[in-house]
């Protein structure tokens, strides 16, 4: 592989090297999901998104300074018109050391787009499936299931890998673990449960309504021998079940993997959080315009190096003007 004029690793002050970047594409998104965006959300005018160019520009100089995965969020990043472009550009910065383009998706859009955005260079997926349900679907996210499972149908078509990504909420989809456990396991497609995070709208993420690891745990093992695996860097924690099918749980709340964190957000905008509960971001955007790249370089290493070591040390909501669907997942 060409180095490109690769730089050392991105390392933060607890020792943590950065690989993997999420770039959001847009704020903008189709569903209603009540972990993620608020009732009355507040959209960043467009004319402030990053344009394609911009996007490439500043993607490029992560990648010169170590990064190595992208991943391409939203909001809904099925709702950019230029996407396969994006992938495309993306794709052309391999030669600097990039490895992986990643989508995170609702899944909505995702059969009649995908074609393009394989051939354009994107490797694998993880769409969001809350329940196999239709009436709890739509109670979950405002939208319909339907789109979504021709989605996966595509992708499994196509032979992309994916996961599948559901988040638990307590009251609106606990009786969905074995359901949709079992759904997926007799297809033979990843599942990881995420534990409902602190993201949404100010004052409305309540801890009871978290569905911990060791509560999932006790469910899965009234239909399941479940066996944990060996941890690795990944966010998601690796079990067996019944010794044949591997099921994930990213328990950020009940059993924070900071230590191990080795990726950065990047928003439409251009502001660099350095993790997902940061208070607040560091601008990028005026300097790429300025066309500064030396300190646009010493700006994002300073940031990355400033990095505190995350949920795990200040538990509990952030208080802050931007939120999930704005930061990307």
């Amino acid at each position: 592989m060409a180095d490109g004029g690769r730089r050392p690793a991105l390392v933060d002050q607890h020792g943590r090297a950065k690989h993997k970047l999420r770039l959001s594409l847009t704020d903008r998104c189709n569903f209603r999901c009540r972990y993620c965006m608020p009732e009355e959300p507040r959209w960043i005018p467009k004319q402030q998104f990053l344009t394609r160019l911009e996007l490439r520009s500043l993607v490029a100089e992560f990648v010169r300074l170590g990064i190595r995965n992208i991943r391409l969020t939203g909001g809904e990043p099925l709702l950019r018109p230029d996407l396969a472009g994006i992938v495309a550009d993306l794709n052309a910065l391999r030669p600097l050391g990039l490895e992986r383009i990643s989508m995170t998706t609702n899944g909505s859009r995702l059969a009649e787009a995908l074609p393009e955005l394989r051939r354009a260079g994107l490797d694998d997926l993880n769409i969001s499936l809350d329940s196999v349900d239709p009436q709890r679907f739509r109670d979950m996210t405002g939208a319909e299931l339907s789109p979504v499972m021709a989605g996966i149908d595509t992708a499994l078509a196509l032979g992309i890998p994916f996961k599948l990504n559901s988040v638990l909420v307590r009251g609106h989809n606990e009786q969905d673990i074995l359901p949709l456990t079992a759904w997926s396991k007799e297809r033979g497609m990843p599942l990881r449960f995420i534990e409902y995070m602190p993201l949404d709208a100010p004052g409305r993420w309540q801890a009871d309504a978290v569905i911990g690891e060791p509560e999932l745990l006790e469910t899965l093992r009234t239909r399941y021998r479940v066996e944990r695996l060996p941890r690795s860097e990944d966010p998601a924690t690796l079990y067996t079940l019944d010794g044949d099918y591997r099921l994930g749980v990213i328990s950020t709340i009940s059993n924070p993997f900071c230590s191990s964190c080795d990726r950065l957000r990047l928003t439409v905008r251009g502001e660099l959080y350095t993790c997902l509960f940061a208070r607040q971001g560091t601008p990028l955007a005026p300097l790429l315009r300025e066309g500064s790249p030396t300190e646009l370089s010493s700006r994002i290493a300073s940031a990355v190096w400033n990095k505190e070591a995350g949920y795990a040390a200040h538990r509990g909501p952030v208080e802050r003007p931007i939120t999930m669907h704005t930061l990307g997942g």
